[in-house]
């Protein structure tokens, strides 16, 4: 049983701005470094031993503050980016629905297996790899506990919402391939237990550390009508 602390980066112009960002390399906005300095804060208690994060550096710049009070440093891997959209990554959704509606309308199918232009990913090709990140690292973290058992204590994970969105799916036993439902505020505390292939949410989205902040944009898809666009994934 392995416990894990993800975490989606902070807020970056693009999320504001409800762009498509995917694998788009978009650095935090102010907003998104306060963000990452109240996380820091939040987790300077918890005993992390380990932490790793994407190759972006959205997330790497969300890790920073608190890598720094704890003395750890970071692992990135490619494995924890968010979904690839292709051609059209920077796009607003708004500019998606205007200029491609052929494209958005078979997005809004949320069919499993449709790719965006470019170099994308299907919603299938990307929950099977946002599974097999968490499940690969959660028994490398298990192994590395039983080396060190003089450390344990969680390992810290560094994503994007698009990511977190297919883990909690997966915990909850929701199909992959509808429109989206969780919350998964920037710089939100989650709290995921896996034993074997079994995944288990113990808390989500706490966001207590970022009281009096501006709010930030929804990332809740499943209550808006079919013609408004939905949050792109971050």
């Amino acid at each position: 049983m392995t416990d894990l602390i993800l975490i989606r980066h902070g807020e970056t112009d693009w999320n504001r701005q409800l762009r498509f960002q995917g694998h788009s390399d978009v650095p935090l906005n102010s907003l998104g470094h306060e963000q990452a300095r109240r996380l820091a804060a939040a987790l300077a208690d918890e005993p992390i031993v380990r932490a790793v994060s994407s190759d972006l550096v959205r997330t790497q710049q969300t890790a920073a503050p608190l890598l720094e009070r704890l003395g750890l440093t970071l692992t990135t891997d490619p494995l924890w980016r968010e979904q690839a959209f292709g051609d059209l990554e920077g796009l607003r959704v708004s500019d998606m629905a205007e200029r491609h509606p052929q494209l958005w309308a078979r997005w809004l199918e949320h069919d499993p297996d449709f790719r965006l232009p470019g170099p994308s990913e299907s919603r299938r090709q990307f929950h099977e790899r946002a599974v097999r990140a968490l499940l690969s690292y959660a028994a490398a973290h298990a192994r590395w506990l039983a080396q060190h058992p003089q450390s344990a204590g969680p390992l810290v994970v560094f994503t994007h919402g698009g990511l977190l969105d297919m883990l909690y799916r997966t915990a909850m036993g929701l199909s992959p391939h509808g429109p989206r439902t969780a919350a998964i505020p920037n710089t939100g505390i989650n709290r995921l237990r896996v034993n074997g292939e079994r995944i288990e949410i113990v808390s989500w989205a706490d966001e207590r550390h970022l009281a009096g902040l501006p709010e930030q944009p929804s990332t809740v898809q499943a209550s808006l009508p079919a013609s408004v666009p939905p949050p792109a994934a971050a």
